[in-house]
């Protein structure tokens, strides 16, 4: 690996959890991170190439404090964010703030040092697709509805509708992370990841925290706690799902090929593993049963609600993301391994293991 000075930001979140695991493994590198939480990365506090910053950098303070590390990185990774769907509409403020004013003063300060930044976007700056908006929503032609990193429109739904507050704020801090790199040549890497499932996604409500998380922990807190499988509008919204090695594999990739991963967007995603929301629901619960060993688990009752009732007004679904991955591959030489069934096994698994085999 080229660089030898990582500096995370968002380090003790999902994906950060899962880098961290891998970097941390290459002798010789040195990891700062930053993140409000060590939860998931508890494990890691006591390695010598390992050091931990337990702060938020919402303050003038903070960003202060974080120069110089910015300053003697060899490259800047940004996960720092709030990206929940139920998070968008019941408390937009909160990720508007977090998503682009608490963190737009990272590309300013790489800017500033011209350091390297490799920033996590997201696939909802997509938006709804062309197709969906067409008589009779068909996905008939690609140019419709497959999303490429530099030609797909963005395509945002009215400001009513509060979905659009995390998409929106991402857009934003992609446009200033390109003109920083037009105006004083820093180099950047865009990631917009497409549901990266795995170990230590979210949480379970009512076992490690409250709230609705997103649609593989929300699913398996229905199966452990026995409660109905809730899908939204009737589970008719598409998805790529692609494993969290897949992913980290991908972003591995990035830090070992600068020339090719600099100025460039990627989607990291699994084309082949598109689903619907009904047909993932279907798939885990007859994977679930598999795992306990219990065929009851095949017929887990499963019910539709409209997004009103599951999310509260202002809610307005993404209707298909299905990436081109031909940028990843051609400059990175990355393309996803893991099949749905397996990366749903084995996650599946560790929930299990986590939240019933050990009283989680």
């Amino acid at each position: 690996m080229i660089a030898s000075r990582i500096l995370i930001l968002g380090c003790g979140g999902y994906i950060g959890s899962h880098l961290l695991d891998r970097v941390l493994a290459i002798p010789g590198v040195r990891v700062t991170g930053w993140d409000t939480s060590s939860a998931k990365i508890d494990n890691h506090l006591d390695h010598p190439g390992f050091e931990f910053h337990r702060a938020h950098l919402a303050s003038p303070e903070a960003i202060a404090a974080l120069e110089p590390h910015i300053a003697r990185a060899d490259v800047v990774m940004n996960l720092a964010a709030i990206c929940n769907p139920a998070e968008y509409v019941s408390h937009p403020l909160r990720v508007l703030h977090s998503n682009l004013f608490d963190t737009y003063q990272v590309p300013v300060l790489c800017a500033q040092h011209q350091k390297w930044l490799i920033h996590f976007s997201t696939s909802e700056v997509y938006g709804r697709t062309i197709a969906s908006y067409l008589p009779g929503n068909t996905y008939d032609d690609p140019d419709l509805y497959e999303l490429r990193e530099d030609s797909t429109p963005l395509i945002m739904g009215p400001i009513s509708n509060l979905r659009w507050t995390y998409a929106s704020a991402k857009q934003v801090m992609e446009r200033l992370i390109h003109a920083y790199h037009e105006e004083t040549g820093m180099p950047y890497t865009l990631v917009r990841p497409l549901n990266f499932f795995g170990p230590r996604m979210d949480y379970l409500p009512g076992h490690d925290g409250e709230g609705t998380p997103r649609v593989l922990a929300s699913f398996m807190s229905a199966l452990i706690d026995g409660t109905p499988m809730r899908l939204v509008d009737d589970g008719k919204a598409r998805r790529t799902i692609v494993s969290i090695e897949d992913a980290v594999d991908a972003l591995m990739l990035m830090l070992d090929n600068p020339t090719n991963a600099q100025n460039q967007i990627f989607n990291i995603g699994n084309p082949g593993n598109e689903v619907t929301m009904r047909e993932l629901a279907e798939l885990m619960r007859g994977i679930y049963a598999t795992i306990t060993g219990d065929d009851g688990y095949r017929d887990h009752p499963i019910e539709s609600v409209s997004s009103l009732d599951f999310y509260g007004p202002g809610y307005e679904d993404c209707d298909r993301r299905m990436p081109n991955i031909e940028n990843a591959k051609i400059q990175l030489g990355w393309t996803p391994r893991k099949n749905l069934p397996d990366l749903l096994r084995e996650t599946m698994t560790a929930f299990h293991q986590q939240y019933v085999a050990q009283g989680g």
